[in-house]
């Protein structure tokens, strides 16, 4: 008799603490529903910072002709009328261009851009003489 009045009880204690630990709102459930919220702020604030980054690049090319010429050379390897693009050998991307952009302009100058003059002949000795200018010529695109 003695044992069934501790056994009881005991059951119904060990039966409660699982549904605690291991029910739908249990100990696991919240302790993943945290680990969720947290890497769901941590993703917000990742958006919120790359949604101020294009607000400021929005602004940047609405109002700043310079970084907009910028981006037109980087992106486009746009070039101006009185410009000479010089393409070096061996120099391609992972040349010693710091914005990797001489690359591009040298292969992107085409039909959009101002023909592009050559440069007088060098002097016969003058360094760089490998090297020959890139002709603004249309391409077939």
């Amino acid at each position: 008799m003695q044992k069934r009045f501790f056994l009881i009880p005991g059951a119904a204690i060990i039966f409660i603490l699982c549904f605690t630990v291991f029910g739908d709102r249990g100990l696991l459930r919240i302790n993943h529903l945290h680990r969720d919220l947290d890497d769901t702020q941590k993703r917000l604030n990742e958006l919120k910072e790359e949604n101020d980054k294009l607000k400021r690049e929005i602004a940047a090319l609405q109002s700043d002709r310079r970084y907009l010429e910028s981006i037109a050379r980087r992106d486009f390897g746009l070039v101006r009328g009185n410009e000479v693009i010089y393409q070096f050998p061996g120099a391609g991307k992972g040349g010693a261009n710091a914005t990797g952009s001489q690359g591009a302009a040298a292969q992107n100058v085409g039909a959009k851009t101002a023909p592009v003059q050559a440069p007088a002949a060098a002097p016969a000795g003058a360094p760089g003489g490998a090297t020959r200018p890139v002709q603004s010529a249309p391409s077939g695109r």
